[in-house]
């Protein structure tokens, strides 16, 4: 919209370039100021500070670029307490994070410029979350099921039960394989059979040599 309200607005009279301005003011809400200057350099070439020419195009919204606050110095310092710390959690690293600078310090265990020392002490939980985001990432632990939900075979073969499932009772369990491969799912490797009784909570484990069938039954027989 703005762009065809900028096409010939440079060479239109005053009272047609008013007019447009306010229609462009009224649908995008955009201040008359800006307004007026999206109109007036739409396909324009402007220098910025003698070096960079730009296009003006009024397609286009500017967008405020935030000043970084939080360089690669302070998250340095920030990783290694919170690895201190064990891994806590922004909210509870936070509140507690000025008393640990100023220990750690006491003891020779941290040295950090001032100007990174005075961000630390003013930086919020959420911001804390936020830039240990990737690092926490490193450290999550994935699931080490590797049974995989199917209806192929589930829609294709009839299911009969003796009985209504009731999870009140004892008798009624959950069955799953949980792989021990390290993090690399290749070959074969061993799994534990992990039989919970739903009502009582009680657990049986036994180790089988991998997925296959005979040792699967083997180790529910035993």
């Amino acid at each position: 919209m703005a762009a065809l309200k900028a096409a010939g607005y440079r060479q239109a009279r005053k009272r047609e370039k008013s007019k447009r301005l306010d229609e462009l003011v009224e649908l995008t809400h955009y201040t008359r100021r800006h307004a007026r200057r999206l109109l007036s350099q739409h396909g324009q070439s402007v220098w910025v500070k003698r070096q960079t020419r730009v296009v003006g195009d009024a397609k286009q919204r500017s967008q405020r670029v935030r000043a970084r606050i939080y360089d690669e110095k302070v998250l340095l310092v920030l990783i290694e307490i919170w690895k201190m710390m064990d891994y806590i959690c922004g909210k509870r690293l936070q509140p507690a994070l000025a008393e640990i600078v100023t220990v750690l310090e006491r003891h020779h265990e941290l040295s950090c410029a001032r100007e990174t020392r005075a961000k630390l002490l003013k930086i919020s939980a959420a911001t804390i979350d936020r830039l240990l985001r990737p690092e926490r990432r490193k450290y999550e632990l994935r699931s080490r099921s590797r049974t995989r939900p199917g209806t192929l075979l589930k829609h294709q073969i009839p299911i009969r039960t003796f009985s209504d499932w009731d999870e009140q009772r004892p008798g009624f369990a959950e069955i799953d394989l949980v792989g021990h491969d390290g993090g690399h799912a290749v070959g074969d490797y061993c799994q534990t059979l992990d039989l919970t009784d739903i009502a009582t909570t009680w657990t049986e484990t036994a180790g089988v040599k991998n997925k296959a069938q005979v040792w699967v039954f083997a180790a529910l027989k035993s």
